[in-house]
């Protein structure tokens, strides 16, 4: 099994060296999400959706321990970022270990752990995705995917360059041409480390006219900084997904005052965006947990996912999988932790449909 894993990761290393530069607007976008509830298979047919062709569909095989591979057809391409959640009543997280084009597919090692190191399966989102082309104000989206060392993908809808700076578990992300006056769009981080558990979040958010400066804050298994790889996104207006038709249902919101037992609507309405028009909201379920709903958007097939703000080691993940029914959507919880114990803590979340 060892050797089996050790080949598997060193084909996905073919194509990670793509340059530090914006995708060119010859290459097509795309893009695809899956809910990932079994270790072999095709998963969830009502969560899976991408760019491909009618007939194909995600599938997953098993790793080692706590790990799958995750196969998106006719996606193969370099570059781009994959965002993974973690769908579990426990402390667990789970991270993108590597990805890379395997014949015609993208293939995706995931990798997910529990509190404090211990490798363990559990029920996960997933989306991939690479963009091309511009957007008018005030859209806007952008990407980076960081190795550990420098920048291996970006992307930015403005045509600028993406920079990163720091190291040693923090990081600064300027994403120029993006700005806004004030707290605007939405953002998602996912770690991404091919050999430890490594978890990373919105550590702070500085929008400003000229560019949005975002602060990437990343752990160990328990709580000690660390240098590791991680992918940042950003989306203003626009779905998770970033593809060049973007679908016409799909929100986000910022618990920004988890303290508030809600229902609320964050502020300023521009972190609270849905595509319908409607007001999302945010309310308590629970210490640590936080129902999100977005009204009106919901279809499937559709996706969902949460990452963790602020300057601590807290991080969240989903309490169980969100329900989509009546044409809205319930986010049943999202789930924030200290170390094993759950906390109010802020945390972002996108959703998106295929329609």
């Amino acid at each position: 099994m060892t050797s089996r894993i050790l080949c598997v990761l060193a084909m996905l290393a073919v194509g990670l060296t793509a340059a530090a530069t914006s995708a060119q607007a010859s290459v097509p976008n795309r893009w695809g999400f899956a809910l990932v509830n079994l270790t072999s298979g095709v998963p969830d047919p009502a969560h899976q959706a991408g760019s491909w062709s009618a007939g194909f569909n995600v599938s997953v095989t098993p790793g080692g321990v706590g790990q799958t591979y995750v196969r998106f057809p006719q996606l193969a391409i370099n570059g781009g970022v994959v965002h993974v959640t973690a769908i579990s009543e426990n402390a667990y997280w789970c991270q993108a270990q590597k990805w890379a084009p395997s014949g015609a597919d993208m293939l995706v090692a995931v990798q997910c752990y529990r509190y404090g190191g211990a490798p363990v399966f559990t029920p996960y989102s997933i989306v991939f995705e690479q963009s091309t082309g511009t957007l008018p104000a005030p859209k806007a989206f952008g990407y980076v995917h960081y190795n550990g060392a420098g920048i291996t993908s970006q992307f930015n809808s403005a045509g600028a360059v993406n920079t990163v700076a720091g190291g040693g578990g923090v990081w600064t992300v300027q994403l120029p041409g993006l700005g806004s006056a004030g707290f605007a769009g939405n953002l998602q981080v996912t770690s991404a480390d091919p050999s430890q558990p490594a978890r990373c979040k919105v550590g702070a958010w500085a929008p400003s006219a000229g560019t949005q400066a975002v602060q990437v804050r990343c752990h160990n298994a328990t709580n000690v900084p660390l240098n590791t790889g991680w992918s940042l996104t950003y989306q203003r207006e626009r779905a998770i997904t970033g593809g060049a038709l973007p679908p016409g249902r799909f929100g986000y919101t910022f618990d920004n005052t988890p303290a508030n037992p809600g229902p609320y609507a964050p502020v300023p309405p521009a972190v609270n965006y849905n595509s319908a028009s409607a007001v999302n909201t945010v309310q308590s379920a629970g210490l640590g947990l936080r129902l999100v709903t977005f009204p009106v958007v919901g279809a499937l097939q559709d996706h969902v996912q949460a990452t963790a703000y602020g300057p601590g080691p807290e991080y969240c993940n989903l309490q169980t999988v969100w329900n989509t029914f009546g044409g809205s959507v319930y986010v049943r919880n999202v789930a924030c932790y200290s170390a094993a114990t759950r906390v109010d803590r802020p945390s972002m979340v996108s959703y998106t449909s295929r329609y």
